[in-house]
């Protein structure tokens, strides 16, 4: 799948191109980042970037995710994998219009933190595993 040039479309999410997904700490400190062709699925990177990480995770208690993520194939395999809770992240029902979801922030501005970079700005790698590098290297300054 990472292979040089790979593109593909999102028709939920209206992105052609590349998506980005980061695992990151309370603080905004990142454990890992993919980047993929846009047609693959949330829950499949998802296991696939938690499968990449270099060390146990073993102090993790709780996986905060958003809707995109939800699924009882995921939540088992993380359960049975990493022995802790796989949570999606959602509204009260009661709400109307824009709510900040809990914890959600802390994703988003590392996203913002990324965007800043004018290399990371867009997607102007050809290389997967280039664009990867780029993100560590511009989190690390």
């Amino acid at each position: 799948m990472d292979s040089e040039g790979s593109r593909g479309i999102d028709g939920g999410k209206k992105v052609n191109g590349r998506k980005r997904f980061i695992m990151v700490d309370i603080l905004g400190l990142v454990f890992g980042a993919m980047v993929c062709a846009a047609n693959i699925g949330e829950r499949a990177r998802a296991m696939r970037l938690l499968e990449s990480l270099k060390y146990p995770l073993s102090r993790l208690q709780k996986i905060l995710v958003d809707k995109g993520f939800s699924g009882e194939d995921i939540t088992e395999w993380v359960k049975d994998n990493f022995d802790c809770i796989w949570e999606v992240s959602t509204r009260a029902e009661e709400q109307k219009g824009f709510v900040v979801e809990s914890k959600r922030w802390v994703v988003e501005r590392t996203f913002a933190w990324i965007g800043k970079y004018r290399r990371l700005s867009k997607d102007y790698e050809f290389y997967e595993n280039t664009s990867e590098s780029f993100i560590y290297i511009a989190l690390i300054r």
